[in-house]
């Protein structure tokens, strides 16, 4: 008889609502036969009264060992505070590839059924490398890198992804008419890749006139490859084509290490009130078992999801239902059993 192969996997639950959708998840994983280790830490606000440290090192040390991660929620202060936790552990891990698949859940009524899109958002350059400082007073100058070496391996991995998963085309989103070096070196690095995917329809556009032809028609592309901040804006746009942040998964993915999160806020307002939907961690949750190459257990999940969805008696309110985090979640583990 073959044994089950453990996975070693961190789990960051988060605040807000991170320990109850996480919670949730953890529910779902573990009744889809695969075996998990858990290893917990806090993170955040959390982590320094605890700890003294807003990222312990204990944490850090976990994700090199395993190799990949589970993340909820983390509050990120506004205009001070300390740093990001997603950002950080990003550049920690040099977790370059932000991948963001759009889909439309079954049951649920938006303004484009059928959306099936795949953001794929360089994660460790661009505006967010944190290059910032006060010249004089009252001016802030802030440093935007773009390299070589990043873009052609952001670009790598779009056409691969694409090429993998049977999509037909990709699209390079940048400003280079504006910021003709810094895009235009992302545009020239993604030139370079297309041409070793000849199967692979590639095209370009402007980053304001994406966002105006998503809204008018979202159908019109299928792979989106973006710089960071781009990428971070046109994400949480696509989104919003098919429901919200609460129902959109998200990978951060490197060669050593993989980090799959909620890409959604803490919510604290709603925290403890058994009331958040935890859709998005476990769509986040699913493709890290496809990560782990279990996709029997992905495929287990989803469906279990997606005939919840369908069936529409055990959905949360923030999808026009009236159950609560617990029962929403016991619904899908009785569509899987």
């Amino acid at each position: 008889m073959t044994q089950l192969k453990t996975h070693k996997v961190t789990l960051i639950p988060g605040d807000g609502i991170g320990p109850e959708v996480t919670h949730a998840v953890v529910r779902i994983l573990e009744a889809t036969g695969v075996k998990f280790e858990w290893e917990r830490f806090a993170a955040g606000a959390e982590a320094f009264e605890i700890h003294g440290e807003y990222i312990p090192a204990a944490l850090y040390e976990s994700i090199e060992r395993n190799r990949v991660a589970l993340k909820g929620p983390v509050t990120t202060p506004i205009g001070g505070g300390f740093k990001s936790i997603n950002v950080t552990l990003r550049k920690k891990f040099d977790l370059f590839a932000n991948l963001r698949p759009i889909r439309n859940l079954p049951g649920l009524d938006t303004k484009y059924p059928g959306v099936d899109l795949v953001i794929v958002r360089e994660n460790t350059e661009g505006e967010y490398v944190g290059l910032e400082h006060e010249v004089v007073p009252g001016v802030v100058e802030s440093i935007k890198v773009i390299t070589e070496k990043g873009s052609t391996r952001i670009a790598l991995f779009a056409f691969e992804y694409a090429r993998k998963h049977g999509r037909k085309k990709v699209h390079s989103i940048h400003k280079a008419n504006i910021m003709k070096l810094s895009d235009g070196l992302f545009l020239r690095c993604a030139r370079q890749v297309a041409e070793g995917f000849p199967d692979i329809v590639y095209g370009e556009h402007l980053i304001d006139n994406t966002c105006m032809q998503l809204v008018m028609n979202p159908f019109q592309y299928d792979t989106l490859l973006l710089e960071n901040l781009y990428g971070d804006i046109v994400s949480d746009l696509c989104a919003g084509l098919v429901g919200g942040l609460g129902l959109a998964p998200g990978a951060n993915l490197g060669v050593e290490c993989a980090i799959f999160e909620a890409v959604h806020g803490s919510a604290p307002d709603i925290a403890g009130k058994d009331v958040a939907n935890p859709t998005a961690l476990l769509q986040s949750a699913i493709l890290m078992l496809r990560h782990l190459d279990e996709p029997a257990a992905a495929d287990k999940a989803q469906k279990a999801l997606e005939a919840v969805y369908t069936e529409r008696k055990s959905l949360t309110r923030d999808v026009g239902g009236t159950a609560g985090t617990t029962q929403f979640t016991d619904a899908i583990l009785a569509a899987m059993a």
